[in-house]
């Protein structure tokens, strides 16, 4: 498991949600909609500090994490988190690990 975060991505958490740097951006699996892997299931994110991460990626002070109660949601998958302009929100994509 790894996370990968777009430049601009960063930039629409740090507009958006006011993310700063020593702030943390938690992922996890919630249910309703969809991925490119998961169906019934999409992808959530909170500004919230750690309880229990299992990955952690930090990047410009801010850390993006996955915490072990969505074990099953990221396992066997990479997160890269990009951009989408037209649509103006962050784009969630899986990969194969």
């Amino acid at each position: 498991m790894k996370i990968t975060v777009t430049d601009k991505a960063e930039n629409w958490f740090k507009n958006e949600l006011g993310v700063e740097a020593g702030g943390y951006v938690h992922f996890f699996g919630k249910y309703g909609g969809a991925t490119n892997v998961h169906v019934g299931f999409s992808t959530g994110m909170r500004v919230e500090e750690p309880t229990d991460p299992i990955v952690t990626m930090e990047q410009n002070g801010i850390t993006y994490y996955i915490d072990s109660t969505d074990e099953w949601f990221f396992s066997t998958y990479d997160l890269a988190v990009d951009f989408d302009e037209k649509k103006d929100e962050p784009v969630y994509t899986y990969s194969e690990n």
